[in-house]
């Protein structure tokens, strides 16, 4: 590791990674730190991934997908099922990878391109000079040094010690933050092909549920629960194991993580004078569904990008950098988590009694046309009981 680089990365997950190879592609000297002692682990992740959106950054390989994904079911508190079949699925139907071998090739790929890679390293602190980040003290395998850069990219997940350490307010409010736990399974009687989202608050109180295949018979099996509704004997895992109790009596627990995600709105701004935001760090995990490899990847290339100009003309002061941020914001990606998180807000504020009334309509409804604005003014139709519920979503996403 050198004392100065154009770019200093922060974290080695999917947007580290992929900014650490967009950056070196450009011809920026890279370097890339990562606290734990190996790349990929723990997963802390249910691993799921559309098609198309994966395809943007790279080819997919099987010795990463563990499963091949063409629908979703979603299961409301009294059973009832609804398909999502691909043309409606959206992001749910696609890959379920190994995150410990994906994350191993990202980060292989940044360092064929130039970028250094540094693990069991961490940022314990950033330089400030005239009140602009200009790298960061590092410490690895015992030894501190300063490593200066021309600009810095955090993407140290949903912790983001290094942004709160640069004066960015990163807080995320109790009832935004989801409390996971998940086990990989064996021994499951499964549809391989199907991912599967369990709704109620006797299920996942204002969370939910997943069982996402990672082969015939194994799967991530885990659950998300807003943290106010934490409390001893009704933690995550407490609800966990009272599915798997129920569903899968003859499973077998490979691996047991637990771990935060935040579901919140993204930071008010994800840059500073020679600082940008990335991933979970900047708080772009979707809000509804609690995912986040796509967001990290894609904030992670556009970062790098504008670093790259930033850096060329010699200027990396906030101004210089907020087109990053204004571009994500004004994107595709910023506008479905505006949308997302206000579905969010709606639907855990729902009893189970309206969540499977809910349900039962959905089913009945032809998905020809389907949209989630359809699907709402749908859903008003059959359901004047919920009339002021529904109209407040629909003009909250219109």
């Amino acid at each position: 590791m050198k004392d100065r680089y154009d770019l200093l990365i922060i974290g080695g997950g999917p947007g580290g990674a992929i900014a650490a190879k967009t950056a070196a592609c450009k011809g920026l000297s890279v370097c890339l730190v990562e606290k734990r002692p190996a790349i990929g682990v723990p997963v802390r992740c249910a691993e799921g991934i559309g098609k198309d959106i994966l395809q943007q950054f790279i080819e997919p390989d099987e010795r990463w997908i563990s499963a091949e994904i063409d629908r979703a079911i979603l299961v409301s508190p009294d059973g009832t099922s609804m398909v999502l079949e691909p043309q409606h699925a959206g992001n749910e139907v696609g890959y379920v990878l190994d995150r410990k071998i994906f994350d191993r090739e990202l980060v292989w790929q940044a360092a064929a391109a130039g970028a250094d890679i540094a693990v069991k390293t961490r940022a314990v602190a950033p330089i400030m000079e005239n009140g602009k980040v200009s790298g960061a003290t590092i410490e690895s395998c015992g030894e501190v040094k300063n490593v200066r850069a021309e600009a810095v990219i955090a993407a140290d997940g949903v912790e983001s010690k290094f942004a709160r350490w640069c004066g960015i307010d990163t807080t995320v409010p109790l009832r935004e933050i989801m409390s996971c736990a998940q086990y990989l399974m064996t021994n499951l009687t499964i549809d391989p092909h199907a991912t599967v989202f369990y709704f109620g608050n006797s299920i996942a109180p204002e969370g939910y549920l997943w069982v996402f295949p990672k082969g015939e018979r194994s799967a991530n099996v885990g659950i998300g629960i807003t943290g106010r509704k934490s409390a001893p004997g009704k933690r995550a895992k407490d609800y966990l194991d009272a599915f798997v109790r129920s569903h899968f009596p003859d499973g077998r627990t490979i691996e047991c993580i637990v771990g935060g995600v935040s579901v919140c709105r993204p930071l008010p701004c994800t840059v500073a004078d020679g600082l940008l935001i990335v991933g979970d760090a900047a708080r772009v995990v979707d809000p509804l569904t609690g995912g986040g490899i796509f967001n990290a990847m894609y904030t992670g290339q556009l970062a790098a990008d504008v670093a790259a100009g930033a850096i060329a003309e010699g200027n990396t002061l906030k101004e210089r950098l907020m087109p990053y941020d204004t571009t994500w914001r004004c994107a595709k990606l910023g506008k479905n988590l505006e949308r997302n998180y206000k579905i969010k807000e709606f639907f855990i504020g729902l009893s189970d009694k309206k969540l499977n009334a809910l349900a039962q309509s959905v089913s009945k409804i032809n998905l020809k046309e389907f949209s989630t604005l359809v699907l709402v003014k749908e859903l008003i139709k059959r359901n004047p009981g919920l009339i002021l519920d529904l109209k407040a979503l629909k003009d909250a996403i219109s």
